[in-house]
């Protein structure tokens, strides 16, 4: 689900990459890099926080939605951040500034891409793909008391201990 947002931040690179008539090169690759991680950390902030909410027993769609309800200040402020910061790396003014232009460029319209991606399309498909979940662990340690592997401190009639 978390890699679901990655194609939004290379359309978004590659857009602005086109409109401001700027070649593919290592800095702008770099910049999609750098975009692609600060989705990916979005995503996962979004589907943690939507799965412990689905997992307290409520349907997936309302676990969607109140993932992207709750988290949408922390994204948009992670990604303010980033954007804020790649500006005047994007604009290119001074002198050899042409050269880490595509990095800044990269960064903005990636993170402007996936922003809008985590927070109207990955709810979406958080809710298609856990729709049929169940809410039992997954876990196979024994020492984990929610695991259908648990170790049990007493025994059944009829076991010897």
């Amino acid at each position: 689900m978390v890699l679901s947002t990655v194609p939004a931040v290379i359309c978004g690179v590659l857009f602005v990459l086109f409109v401001t008539r700027t070649s593919l090169n290592i800095q702008s690759f770099m910049g999609a890099i750098m975009a692609i991680g600060v989705a990916v950390a979005n995503a996962i902030l979004l589907v943690t926080f939507a799965e412990e909410y689905r997992r307290e027993g409520n349907a997936s769609t309302a676990a969607a939605i109140h993932g992207a309800r709750t988290r949408m200040r922390p994204i948009l402020m992670t990604s303010i951040a980033m954007i804020a910061g790649m500006v005047p790396m994007a604009l290119g003014i001074g002198e050899g500034s042409q050269q880490t232009a595509p990095l800044g460029r990269a960064v903005i319209g990636g993170l402007l891409f996936a922003t809008a991606a985590t927070l109207l399309i990955l709810p979406l498909v958080f809710s298609l793909v856990q729709q049929r979940a169940g809410v039992h662990s997954p876990s196979l340690d024994p020492d984990d008391p929610a695991s259908a592997f648990a170790r049990r401190t007493t025994s059944l009639p009829g076991e010897t201990a």
